[in-house]
């Protein structure tokens, strides 16, 4: 699930953040990193609203340093501003129940 819109989704359209056992905050491409994880949507939206809600620092349990929180934005700039990506399969299948 999406810490930022909520959303219920395959963890291939979420990239996976975490609070390592050292207590940096890393963005984690794997999913395999240890530490305490939170999903975001791969889509900028989501990635300024975890960040600026402090959702993100809520589901980590930590306080985000500016230096994690400017790595993070960083990020966030190069993702896609609107979710193409996600609307377009469930599109597909919404006209036939007997699909699922």
């Amino acid at each position: 699930m999406c810490i930022a819109c909520r959303d219920r989704t395959s963890k291939r359209t979420l990239t996976r953040i975490v609070r390592t056992p050292e207590g940096t905050v890393v963005i984690d491409p794997t999913g395999k990193c240890n530490g305490r994880g939170a999903y975001v949507h791969d889509i900028r939206s989501c990635w300024e609203r975890a960040l600026s809600s402090n959702s993100l620092a809520n589901a980590l349990k930590t306080e985000i340093d500016e230096d994690s929180a400017a790595m993070l934005r960083a990020y966030a700039a190069g993702l896609p501003q609107v979710e193409t990506e996600l609307t377009e399969p469930t599109a597909v299948g919404k006209g036939n129940a007997t699909d699922e």
